[in-house]
């Protein structure tokens, strides 16, 4: 009986990577620079040496096996320390070049995401900078499927500890600092104010919720502070609920971020919730990411322009 040979290589895995990505063998390719009969030959060689399938037909298309679905888990931590130690290589050799994917949620994408790139740049020219806007569930997501190098999160109280490590278990977050929440209100209303402003005064108001994790945040504040909020308009759009306030239509919880990633309309003021009640701003990697010169530069700018804007937006508790 021949025994089998248990070695992988670093391409074989990149191959199942992209076809778990992709979902088909020419897409794997495409997105690859490969030929199909190249990325075909791979499967060929790496199911002789598994001693099993790793991809199996199905319709006009292909998807993983077991075991191929295994490798695919395993293949960004190992692809990752690849590019670290290529990236140390390139270090040696004088070379300022690589690529650094970002991910991050919308109001960080108006406020400090363009600084981050400007700053990457300057310092990195020969660094290609990526971005998605994606909110944390989606980013955390994309940093384990290898479709970034990093991701701006945040979380709020309720979430902070057993949402966050359970969605970015194996991977590795670094607490950058805290943004305060406020309510904006118009600002002819009594609660204006007052700053921090106390929540049990708009228990008789209705109220504009954002995305599902905002909308959390918004019952679980109202919850401590006695009354179930009356959320009568829902939207993601910043302008739109400044708008909406000033109106007189409702009242909102959002982050200094989201406030600052805009001109404050006139008829509407921004009181600050008590500290309690602010977002901590994470900076989810693959383990060892910061090992990769150009990842590693760009963490460094991160924490840099994020507690910069942190200290200049009003928050009392910024930190590195």
């Amino acid at each position: 009986m021949a025994e089998i040979d248990d070695s992988l290589d670093a391409n074989a895995l990149r191959v199942v990577k992209a076809i778990a990505d992709t979902g088909s063998i020419t897409a794997a390719a495409r997105a690859l620079g490969y030929s199909q009969p190249a990325v075909s030959q791979q499967l060929r060689r790496l199911e002789r040496r598994a001693g099993m399938p790793i991809v199996e037909r199905v319709g006009r298309g292909v998807r993983l096996t077991e075991a191929g679905s295994m490798l695919a888990r395993h293949a960004a931590a190992v692809t990752t320390a690849l590019d670290a130690a290529a990236g140390d290589l390139a270090e040696l050799r004088g070379l300022r070049a690589g690529r650094v994917r970002i991910a991050a949620f919308p109001s960080a994408s108006s406020t400090v995401v363009p600084r981050v790139i400007a700053a990457v740049t300057a310092r990195r020219p020969g660094v290609s900078i990526s971005f998605v806007e994606a909110e944390p569930p989606e980013a955390i997501a994309a940093v384990r499927e290898n479709r970034a190098d990093i991701a701006l999160i945040y979380s709020y109280p309720g979430d902070r500890r057993e949402h966050l490590e359970s969605a970015a278990s194996g991977l590795s977050s670094r607490l950058i600092g805290d943004d305060d929440t406020v309510v904006v209100v118009p600002t002819d209303h009594p609660a204006a104010a007052h700053d921090p402003i106390d929540l049990s005064q708009l228990a008789g108001e209705r109220w504009i919720a954002g995305c599902p994790q905002c909308r959390g945040h918004l019952l679980e504040a109202c919850g401590r502070a006695g009354f179930t909020p009356d959320i009568a308009f829902e939207t993601d759009n910043f302008i739109a609920v400044e708008n909406l306030v000033a109106q007189g239509v409702g009242m909102a919880i959002l982050p200094r971020m989201a406030v600052a990633s805009l001109p404050m309309l006139s008829g509407i003021a921004a009181p600050r919730l008590p500290a309690a009640e602010a977002r901590t701003l994470h900076v989810i990697t693959a383990r060892g990411a910061e090992h990769v010169p150009a990842v590693g530069a760009a963490l460094e700018v991160v924490g840099e322009i994020l507690a910069d804007h942190l200290r200049h937006s009003g928050s009392d508790s910024a930190r590195r």
